[in-house]
């Protein structure tokens, strides 16, 4: 086999994962390696990319093969005997994304994009989170997201405040999928996102690891009684939402702190962002 049978065109994945590094690649290609059916095994570049498959499948080059990685998550969207009364391909990706926000009970709208029922996955995800943070850590998150924080730290997270500040903030969105990203893949595979951010971005993203690796634990209890899929789909999602977010963001080239990609000056030190645009 030399390519898996890739459904096109999927305009939510395709495109986002071929643009994408091969660092947050190769956590995909670490997801899809957990489960024990994976079919990269049979896909030509990634044997050439991946020699020690086995041990660290991550030091490959896995953007040439980005098109199969994609075919692999429309697969795991569609139980065997679907994929094979459709050629062997796959879901799109908007019916990934609608399969593991039912599995999680996260509300959407039908019309709603692959953007936005990722963040309200997140969302999910952080609400979780919050519940085991104290209120200092509390206090942190909150104010490392940009939501301006009172004297009495509400027992639940203000969803309607943090909502309203990712809308209007995309160094919000970008913050809240990195954190959670970061935490999901220290959980499954034992190493954290490559960030090129500001060390200070960098502590907040690390500093909330443990309780939001807390709500993702608790989440595969759950998942585990659904379908073992979904091991597979839920990390998988998250990542592609932190891509998707890295994608959209604009990094100083003096600081390295995130901006979003209107911004005419960065919002940290104050450098012109025009000429990087």
């Amino acid at each position: 086999m030399a390519h898996l049978p890739l459904r096109e065109p999927d305009e939510d994945l395709i495109p986002l994962l071929r643009k994408a590094s091969s660092e947050d690649l190769g956590i995909l290609v670490e997801y899809i390696h957990k489960d024990f059916n994976q079919d990269l095994n049979d896909v030509p570049d990634f044997k050439l990319h991946n020699p020690r498959a086995g041990e660290k499948i991550y030091e490959g080059d896995h953007r040439i093969y980005a098109d199969d990685i994609a075919a692999e998550i429309q697969r795991y969207g569609g139980n065997s005997f679907s994929n094979a009364f459709r050629g062997g391909k796959g879901v799109p990706y908007i019916e990934v994304l609608r399969d593991v926000a039912d599995s999680l009970k996260v509300n959407y709208s039908e019309n709603s994009d692959a953007a936005t029922i990722e963040s309200q996955i997140q969302l999910k995800v952080l609400e979780k989170a919050y519940e085991k943070m104290d209120d200092k850590e509390k206090s942190e998150l909150l104010t490392n997201l940009g939501v301006s924080v009172t004297n009495v730290i509400p027992a639940a997270l203000p969803m309607a405040a943090l909502q309203t500040t990712i809308r209007m903030s995309g160094f919000a969105a970008y913050k809240m999928a990195a954190i959670i990203a970061n935490a999901v893949a220290k959980i499954l595979i034992g190493r954290g996102l490559t960030l090129a951010t500001s060390n200070m971005m960098m502590k907040g993203i690390k500093m909330f690891a443990g309780p939001v690796g807390w709500a993702i634990t608790a989440i595969w209890t759950l998942v585990d009684l659904a379908g073992p899929a979904y091991r597979v789909t839920i990390p998988c999602v998250i990542q592609i939402a932190y891509i998707r977010q890295h994608a959209q963001t604009h990094f100083c080239p003096k600081c390295e702190s995130p901006n979003t990609e209107t911004a005419k000056f960065c919002q940290s030190c104050g450098t012109s962002l025009q000429s990087e645009a």
